[in-house]
């Protein structure tokens, strides 16, 4: 197993967490209901962000090993479970994302560095740091249209992909996870500025907020 000294960052007690999204909640509030609304936007906070950089080959038996997943093997592919709930997201040659329910990311990090010992390797965690606002409905491209510059053409942007891109001069990962869901990372200090922003490129279509 490698050296390198772990440290665990669960607080012990029980104290409040907030969302990256908490403040923005108490300020902007949540758009009303709509009866058809357009565009649905959710925040999912609280999970488990891992970023792994090295070799493929190794971490990808240690990917398997672990998580049951294969690391994607072309630019930016996303694979997932079958419950949607954990995935990995390809950033860079060597360099992925990975996401996994809240809690489950210190185990993983623990039982991947088990499986890697001294292999050359970089582990890690950003959960506190981002979180994930997914994005539905029928206008939903139409507002990714108004906000990033990348093609998002469902020929150029199938599901299973996502790239990392400008997003309303902040950057963030923007995912296909499914044919009428997207998703995008966002670092914590841009949540509540990605929020605002998305909540008035879709007021047009109507909008509603889910917590």
């Amino acid at each position: 197993m490698s050296d390198v000294r772990e440290f665990n960052t669960r607080p012990v007690g029980s104290p409040g967490a907030e969302s990256p999204l908490a403040w923005s909640y108490q300020r902007q509030g949540t758009p009303p209901r709509e009866a058809k609304p357009g565009v649905t936007l959710r925040e999912k906070a609280f999970l488990g962000h891992l970023v792994l950089r090295g070799g493929a080959i190794v971490l990808d038996e240690a990917v398997r090993e672990t998580l049951g997943l294969a690391l994607p093997a072309r630019p930016n592919a996303l694979v997932q479970d079958a419950s949607g709930e954990r995935s990995i997201q390809w950033l860079a040659p060597d360099e992925w994302l990975v996401i996994v329910p809240g809690g489950e990311e210190f185990a993983l990090e623990s039982q991947l560095r088990q499986a890697l010992g001294q292999a050359h390797f970089s582990i890690v965690n950003v959960s506190g740091g981002q979180t994930v606002l997914t994005l539905r409905g029928e206008h939903a491209r139409e507002v990714l249209m108004k906000s990033t510059p990348y093609d998002i053409h469902p020929q150029a942007f199938p599901v299973g992909k996502g790239v990392s891109t400008v997003f309303a001069k902040a950057t963030v990962v923007l995912r296909r996870p499914a044919e009428d869901t997207w998703e995008l990372v966002i670092r914590r200090s841009f949540a509540d500025y990605c929020y605002r922003w998305l909540l008035d490129a879709a007021a047009e279509y109507g909008v509603i907020v889910e917590r």
